[in-house]
């Protein structure tokens, strides 16, 4: 089964840790996934809000190089891939596909120029805004001032339209969800968003929002944080299927992939401990009754079909 996780953090936090990418005692690492699935997985570069403004775009260098050491160091395991050639070539070699993606657009501190270049640098995805407004929107946090894409914002859409990488809709302020759908040219993702009816905060989408999602051919990423799921801090795999049971009953499951945010959250649900754990949600779907091309398009392949599309 090809799995695709639309959205880590553990760069930041080896990082942070000292640790290395391969074995650490972090949510994700290397050697966890060579070998028992085949992996696409997102790494974020998280643009901290003490980072911003004047040292967003070097906080976004700093994590990038780190990203490319441990690529370099485990060349045998990983390998960066920029689009759906370099992610089958990867998985047919037995090696993690990686993409690189940035989380907040503060990176670019509002110059096109900053987001050419990332992209030169291999980045192929990028979460708009966290969840403060920066030069692109609003995030979700300063939803309440109904402010959507600013003019820099509407040329970033437009920019990533024209060079092929992935609009990333999670932690974006309402307004300007919608302010993007109306401008892209191109399916989106939400990589690690859940459903708002299901547990009724900011950071999950609206069943308006999820059926948007499917009319542009876009994807919404599961996300694994207990407080997105019910709330509280404490959740169990009975969580996870309800987000997805509900997505999957509104749009049925050529829209729906998973976003853990492992390694970007505090806790996880009492069943996952971590990347070695992915396994539970898809056997529960498929005792379920789900049919195993419904598992496998959830498990990786509506994200494999939207980046064919778009990088």
């Amino acid at each position: 089964m090809i799995i695709a996780d639309a959205h880590c953090d553990t760069i930041t936090k080896i990082m942070e840790c000292n640790s290395n990418l391969y074995k650490n005692n972090c949510h994700v690492d290397l050697e966890r996934m060579v070998g028992k699935n085949k992996h696409v997985q997102f790494f974020a570069a998280f643009i901290d809000p003490e980072y911003c403004q004047a040292y967003a775009m070097k906080r976004a260098v700093q994590i990038i190089d780190k990203f490319y050491q441990q690529v370099d160091l485990y060349r045998d395991s990983v390998a960066l891939c920029c689009n759906y050639y370099d992610i089958q070539s990867a998985l047919d070699s037995g090696k993690v596909a990686a993409v690189l993606s940035i989380e907040g657009g503060e990176a670019f501190q509002g110059d096109l120029a900053a987001l050419r270049v990332f992209y030169r640098l291999g980045v192929r995805s990028v979460c708009l805004t966290w969840n403060h407004r920066n030069e692109i929107a609003d995030g979700v946090k300063d939803g309440s001032s109904g402010g959507g894409l600013t003019p820099f914002g509407r040329a970033v859409v437009k920019e990533m339209n024209a060079l092929g990488m992935l609009i990333d809709l999670s932690h974006i302020a309402e307004k300007g969800f919608w302010d993007v759908m109306e401008l892209t040219a191109s399916p989106v993702i939400v990589s690690h968003s859940n459903a708002k009816k299901v547990c009724n905060h900011p950071r999950n989408l609206t069943d308006e929002q999820i059926l948007a999602v499917k009319r542009n051919g876009g994807v919404i990423g599961i996300n694994l944080y207990p407080y997105f799921l019910n709330g509280t801090e404490k959740a169990s795999l009975k969580d996870v299927i309800k987000h997805i049971e509900h997505i999957s009953g509104l749009i049925g499951c050529d829209n729906l992939g998973l976003g853990a945010d492992f390694d970007g959250i505090e806790c996880t649900p009492a069943d996952i401990r971590g990347v070695e754990d992915i396994d539970l949600i898809f056997d529960e779907l498929l005792r379920l009754n789900y049919s195993e091309e419904c598992v496998e398009k959830i498990a990786g392949l509506n994200f494999l079909r939207v980046i064919g599309e778009v990088l």
